[in-house]
């Protein structure tokens, strides 16, 4: 099924008149390395531009400041490390972290590199989340098996095709027709809700399958990933505090979040030209996205 302006319309997590931050949810972000040190940066601002309450990012010690400077608006966790990604002490302290902060939800992957912190979170984790990009890998390496570890919380899992190969662990087509196949099939074995990224990037629970309309040659670029996770994040903690972090609130938010940051690429491109967007152009057209979302709603009631 094409992903329509109509139905992203829909979808739309609500802003009643009386809220306040608990009301857009709680998003703990664990991203970043000592080389991809911006990658949790992209991803917390995303979250907090799509409507989320709250955003904290979990980064190695040595990139906090740095990080912190980037974006005032986001709270920082600053984690044990060694040679440059998180380290396994790493483990007490978010476990210590979300007792305190309570997160809603958790976005993790972006930028953690082989960071030996992630299978052992992951293998005690609970919390609804989104996993992208080095915590797929991690996954798809895990000798407990990804039935095992996605069973035991509510997730959507936001691979491109490489990504998608290693956890399937067979061959990826680039053809369109196969694609949806892929995505479900991952959804199978997760039992949650799948995002198999790239040009008509496809969303599933494992039975609804929707195809995006939006977006081209302009997210072609580092960092994008990063920033796509983060509205996927922010829109599902948003629809996960109002009606429950379940596989129908998790579908709703992967479908927004890829229209939505395909129609920001499209709004980029026609400024900026499509050779010339970085995935920081992508999220500073959320605003133009809503309003011309907005508008649309107008128009049609």
């Amino acid at each position: 099924m094409r992903l329509t302006r109509k139905q992203v319309l829909s979808f739309l997590p609500k802003r009643p008149l009386r809220s306040h931050k608990g009301t857009f949810g709680r998003v703990l972000v664990i991203a970043g390395s000592e080389k991809m040190a911006g990658a949790g940066v992209l991803c917390t601002r995303a979250i907090l531009q799509t409507g989320a309450g709250l955003a904290a990012l979990a980064l190695p010690k040595s990139r906090q400041s740095t990080a912190a400077a980037a974006l005032p608006e986001m709270l920082t966790l600053p984690l044990a490390e060694k040679d440059g990604v998180l380290s396994v002490r790493a483990v007490k302290q978010v476990q210590q972290f979300i007792k305190d902060f309570k997160p809603s939800l958790i976005l993790i992957g972006p930028g953690l590199a082989q960071a030996p912190f992630l299978l052992p979170f992951l293998e005690k984790n609970t919390l609804p989340a989104v996993v992208d990009a080095d915590a797929l890998n991690a996954l798809a390496r895990s000798r407990m098996g990804i039935q095992k570890i996605c069973g035991r919380f509510p997730l959507i899992c936001t691979p491109h095709p490489g990504e998608m190969q290693r956890l399937l662990g067979q061959k990826i087509s680039a053809d369109d027709n196969k694609r949806p196949l892929y995505a479900k099939e991952l959804s199978a074995r997760t039992g949650g809700v799948s995002v198999l990224k790239g040009y008509h990037t496809v969303v599933t629970d494992g039975e609804k399958v929707y195809v995006n309309t939006t977006g081209g040659p302009a997210l072609a670029k580092a960092g994008s990933g990063d920033t796509l996770a983060g509205f996927i994040a922010g829109l599902w903690a948003q629809l996960g505090t109002a009606a429950g972090f379940n596989n129908a609130s998790a579908l709703k938010a992967a479908a927004c979040g890829v229209y939505l940051h395909g129609l920001c690429g499209d709004l980029a491109a026609a400024q900026l030209t499509p050779r010339c967007v970085l995935a920081s152009d992508v999220a500073a057209q959320l605003p133009r996205a809503f309003k011309r979302l907005e508008r649309a709603a107008g128009t049609a009631s």
